[in-house]
This record gives structure tokens, C-alpha cells and sequence, in this order.
């Protein structure tokens, strides 16, 4: 198994988070969704994401930003608050056509942005997205140009099944835009991430995530890298700060917060989901890593009767 599919496989966008914005100098949007990450990917011209409170960064055609939420942040064609044009607060989900509001040929349009909106709510993504700088600016790579002109074309067409095309393409360059950014030297991946291609430390890494509910001992994964006991044990802790077993522990603390926000699964069902026996040891070991029992995080994590689709009371 991919340890980074794994991570990322569950975040997506929907039809409800999706926008583009033609525009025209000058112009300044003001991004408002409170998303966890937003991605925003220039399909004609370019300008400067100014997220609030922090520095200007370029953003061209050719580049993706992936922009870390929830606070607001700006896009315009000149960060100088001398020259600042009206901001218009915006939120992904429309297109937003020109700020000045003029009828002007989208053709014509100097810049053409597509946006989109990720609310990231589960544990497992973020032990990596956690780490990401708030603006990540990304360079293009010849597929993505290629994609990225697909994609304008999807956008101003009105086939069958336009949408979910729309949100699977932009699922497909967030995870590109991820993956690229993480291997750039600028990045500072979490510990763990570079340890996936350590010879001794990698197999080991990849056997947790492949059966976190196996009885793993540092033994048993010392035996799967090829390795002695003594020689794991020091080189993990080298690598990823910690010892193989508590990185187990950490690990599937993780896929049971994520399980405990399935109404269908009790806390002993999450216990031996993860490699508890028992719902005592779980639960202790639930609230040594997150600081709260298994019952009271479930409660704090639920969605408002709203959110989950009941009359609001």
C-alpha cells in the first residue's frame, strides 16, 4: 500500500465547493470559505495570493497554490496597498465573473482562475497536511499544462456528468500539487514521511500502515525490514523521533478517531478494529494520545443536527 494514497484518499471536493472567476484589471478577491485547504490554479494569466497577515506570493499560469485555511486570503493583480482595487469577498461554489462587472468577452479575459475548496475534517490526512506552510506555491509539470487546459474546456462546457468530471480533475491536481510540494527541498515533510524510503526504517513504516491491527512488536518488524531488533529500534527513533511501537500506537489512535465519527461502530468495535482485545485498553490508550476518552471525542466530533441533515432545534 501507498502510505500517501492511504493519507489522501478521502479528500475531495464537491460540486459545493467548486468556482472559477473571470477577471479583469483591476481586481482583488477575498477567499471567505474558512476551508481547511483551498487550491487555487490559474487557467489563463496569473496574479498574487496575499494570505492575511502574511507576504505576497506570485502566483503565474503554470503554478498551483494550495492555501491553507481557515483564515481568509486574498487573490489580486497587485499586492501593493497603495494600488489596492475594491476587494470582492468571494466564496468558491459559482463563477464569479468580472468584479467591474462589464460584459467583456471571457476570451478576452486577462485572467482566468479556477478554485476549489477542501473541508478536511478527518485525522488521517492531516498528520500530513498539518505540516503544509500557509501558501505552498507549486510549478506545473507538462501533464498538469495538459490536464489544465482539459479542464477549461470542461468548465465551459454543459456535457452529462460535468460536475463530478470537474471535481475528480480537481482531486487529481490537489494530489499532484500535494505530492510535488512535498518533494520539493523548500518542503518540510513530518518526520516520518522521508522515513518511508530509509531501507531499514521504510518496511517497517510500511507493514504498520499495511496491518495496524497485527500484534506488532519491534521484533516482528525488525524481522519484516531484514534487520536486527537493536539496529530498528535505534534507527526508527533516529529518523522519526520516536520508538516503532509508539508510532503504532500513534498510528492507530489515528484511524480510531476517524472511526469513532461512524455512528455504527461502538467503541469496542473501533478497539479491535485498530488491534484491541479489549475496550479498557483501547480506551486508555486512546486517551494517552489524544487526551480524551473514546465516548467524550466522539461526542465533541459529531456534526450539529444540522450538518447531519436533521431539523435544526
Amino acid at each position: 500500500m501507498d502510505v500517501f494514497d492511504e493519507l489522501l484518499r478521502n479528500v475531495r471536493g464537491r460540486s459545493s465547493v467548486f468556482g472559477r472567476s473571470v477577471l479583469y484589471p483591476p481586481w482583488s478577491l477575498r477567499f471567505t470559505d474558512g476551508a481547511y485547504l483551498t487550491l487555487c490554479v490559474p487557467l489563463r494569466g496569473g496574479g498574487w495570493i496575499v494570505p492575511e497577515g502574511g507576504e505576497p506570493l506570485r502566483l503565474g499560469l503554470g503554478e498551483a497554490a494550495i492555501v491553507r485555511g481557515p483564515e481568509p486570503f486574498a487573490f489580486t493583480d497587485d499586492p501593493d496597498p497603495r494600488h489596492l482595487a475594491p476587494v470582492r469577498e468571494v466564496r468558491c461554489g459559482g463563477v464569479f465573473g468580472d468584479p467591474g462587472g462589464s460584459v467583456r468577452s471571457e476570451v478576452s479575459a486577462a485572467t482566468v482562475l479556477m478554485a476549489g475548496a477542501y473541508d478536511v475534517r478527518s485525522e488521517v490526512p492531516q498528520r500530513l497536511l498539518r505540516v503544509l506552510p500557509r501558501v505552498a506555491v507549486v510549478p506545473d509539470d507538462e501533464d498538469c499544462t495538459a490536464m489544465r487546459d482539459y479542464l477549461e474546456a470542461q468548465l465551459c462546457g454543459e456535457r452529462p456528468g460535468r460536475q463530478i468530471v470537474l471535481d475528480r480533475l480537481l482531486d487529481w491536481l490537489l494530489v499532484c500539487s500535494l505530492r510535488d510540494w512535498f518533494d520539493r527541498p523548500e518542503a518540510a515533510p513530518p518526520s516520518w514521511y522521508r522515513a518511508l524510503a530509509d531501507d531499514v526504517v521504510g518496511p517497517a513504516l510500511h507493514a504498520v500502515h499495511e496491518e495496524p491491527a497485527r500484534p506488532w512488536t519491534t521484533a516482528a518488524l525488525a524481522a519484516r525490514a531484514g534487520v536486527s531488533r537493536t539496529t530498528l529500534a535505534k534507527r526508527f527513533t533516529e529518523l522519526v523521533g520516536q520508538g516503532p511501537v509508539a508510532y503504532l500506537t500513534e498510528w492507530r489512535m489515528t484511524l480510531a478517531a476517524d472511526l469513532l465519527s461512524r455512528p455504527d461502530m461502538t467503541v469496542a468495535a473501533v478497539a479491535r478494529r485498530v488491534g484491541y482485545a479489549d475496550a479498557f485498553g483501547f480506551s486508555a490508550a486512546f486517551k494517552r494520545v489524544q487526551g480524551t476518552s473514546p465516548t467524550a471525542y466522539r461526542r465533541a466530533s459529531a456534526p450539529a443536527p444540522e450538518q447531519a441533515g436533521a431539523p435544526a432545534g
